[in-house]
């Protein structure tokens, strides 16, 4: 047997009668399970990261809010107690001007006995 003849034989074996030598196939690649695992480990991160930054803002505008609430609640205390203020200093003012204040008789100051 020649090589000539021996790679016929060969050739012989892998292609049947009227068939083409070449074959077209088409290849799909598809996404395998590891990577099929991994990337949906990658999106629950990634969910995780989001829903955690989310929750840090809410609790900074949580903080933000309480201060902001005690700061108001301290202010109007004071505008309260300025009020109060305000109104005693009117009445003491009032009180030196009105007509009943000025008939007083004022009062001479008094000696002590000593013995």
């Amino acid at each position: 047997m020649t090589y000539s003849n021996s790679l016929s034989v060969n050739r012989q074996r892998l292609v049947g009668r009227n068939q083409n030598t070449t074959k077209i196939t088409s290849q799909v690649h598809a996404i395998g399970p590891v990577t099929n695992t991994i990337i949906l480990i990658v999106l629950v991160c990634l969910l995780g990261l989001l829903y955690l930054t989310q929750v840090t803002k809410t609790n900074t505008y949580s903080y933000q809010l309480n201060s902001l609430r005690k700061e108001q609640t301290a202010l109007s205390d004071e505008r309260s107690q300025l009020e109060v203020e305000s109104a005693r200093l009117q009445a003491l003012d009032r009180a030196k001007n009105s007509p009943v204040a000025n008939s007083f008789v004022s009062v001479a100051p008094s000696t002590t006995i000593q013995n």
